[in-house]
């Protein structure tokens, strides 16, 4: 297991350019209920470091994560799709991270964390085509590894990559419960920020 990268929470802003200037930054953008804050705890080896809420939606601005004191920082973007807030709060997520996605010059990699037990939706493809059509350099990661039964695990990690159009080895696929895969997200994220 590799060491957990020191997150240290610094600001958070609805738009980014309130965000602290950077010299590498990564985002993790993902669907409301995706797991994108126990992914987070994960990585940085801190259970109290992002709340995880039973409610989809609690994040509702771009949150700002210092990284290993090197300088670099990890963003936590509001989830999109579903999630228990009013339409007219979640009506200003998607511009928020478009315009986030679009403008900062400080971004070198977006991670799109899809739910590995439930695949691909029509909003986390339509994310990764405009991510693509926009050339954002970005890695799909597949969470809830653990909630897949290992007997139809191969099967599904197939047509998870034929369903985004990549090859299989190119998804990482993680656990925030089981800590499958965080140390191959970690070595991802320190080599797109550690330059």
């Amino acid at each position: 297991m590799s060491q957990p990268i020191q997150l240290s929470f610094v600001d958070a802003a609805t738009d980014f350019q309130e965000l602290p200037d950077s010299p590498a930054e990564v985002v993790f953008i993902g669907r409301s209920n995706v797991g994108k804050s126990s992914l987070l705890n994960a990585i940085g080896g801190d259970k109290d470091l992002a709340p995880v809420s039973q409610k989809p939606g609690r994040t509702r601005a771009l949150g700002c994560f210092l990284m290993d004191k090197s300088g670099g920082t990890l963003v936590d973007c509001p989830g999109y799709g579903y999630a228990k807030v009013s339409k007219s709060t979640r009506a200003t997520w998607l511009p928020m991270l478009t315009s986030y996605l679009l403008g900062r010059e400080a971004l070198v990699m977006a991670f799109l964390l899809v739910d590995g037990e439930v695949g691909p939706t029509a909003s986390d493809l339509d994310m990764l085509g405009f991510l693509r059509d926009s050339d954002v350099d970005h890695t799909v990661v597949a969470t809830k590894h653990d909630k897949v039964k290992p007997a139809k695990r191969f099967k599904r990690e197939r047509e998870f990559a034929t369903q985004c159009h990549l090859a299989k080895d190119d998804i990482i696929w993680v656990s925030a419960t089981k800590r499958t895969g965080i140390t191959r997200l970690r070595e991802a994220i320190r080599e797109h920020t550690n330059k």
